[in-house]
């Protein structure tokens, strides 16, 4: 059954989707804010959210931006904001589609079913990912390395990059992808951008950074990340 995870603060709206997705043979998990949303994915594992913008605390683009930090479930934006530039910044921020209030069932439930067909098959991702070395607690934006797991802190950009490789295990990652999934597909870094970041991410995460175990480098294509080397 495909599981479903409404995040609305409106008790009307979230009663509203539970009944009709319910109806049609849908599992429905919700939440009313977006610490709510983040621990729910990370504990129930949702094939789809539908997530409104409009949250308390962290909105929903805040919302959308710490999710793909560490997961790829479809997100369809439901919302009355029906600017251009909110559409933008959903889109921008991660958001499979985008479907503004007032709408018909009948319309989001076709993109409901367009975004899973789109969603690559996968096994279950994890909010957190364990090294020999470091553990990284992705929802929360925090790695700790050692036996005694002391807290080290990476820069926004230093985990985005983290965060992209961790989510693609044992895949190489050209550098133009990383580039695309950290700054955008229009920016066009200093060759060397990428390389002074990796060595920080290494001295940060890696047990001997002058011999990578996890974060390797294929040599003038891109990298990888390799949680259980040997």
């Amino acid at each position: 059954m495909t599981r479903v995870l409404v995040v609305d603060d409106e008790v009307s709206i979230r009663k509203a989707l539970s009944l009709n997705l319910a109806a049609r043979g849908y599992e429905v998990v919700l939440a009313d804010s977006g610490e709510a949303a983040m621990r729910a994915v990370a504990a129930e594992h949702p094939d789809i959210v539908l997530l409104d913008l409009g949250l308390p605390g962290i909105d929903g683009i805040g919302t959308l931006e710490a999710l793909r930090g560490w997961t790829q479930v479809p997100v369809i934006v439901v919302t009355v904001r029906d600017d251009e530039a909110s559409k933008i910044a959903a889109l921008d921020a991660g958001a499979d589609d985008y479907i503004t209030k007032p709408f018909s069932m009948g319309e989001l439930l076709a993109r409901l079913r367009a975004a899973l067909r789109r969603a690559p098959d996968a096994a279950p991702e994890s909010p957190e990912v364990v090294a020999d070395h470091f553990r990284l607690d992705l929802p929360a934006h925090r790695a700790f390395v050692g036996d005694a797991g002391a807290e080290v802190r990476l820069t926004p950009t230093e985990w985005s990059i983290v965060a992209y490789l961790a989510r693609n295990p044992g895949r190489l990652v050209t550098h133009r992808q990383l580039v695309t999934a950290v700054w955008g597909p229009t920016y066009d870094p200093d060759p060397n951008l990428l390389r002074v970041h990796m060595a920080h991410i290494r001295r940060k995460l890696e047990a001997d950074p002058s011999r990578p175990r996890h974060f390797v480098t294929d040599s003038g294509v891109g990298y990888r990340f390799e949680p259980s080397p040997g």
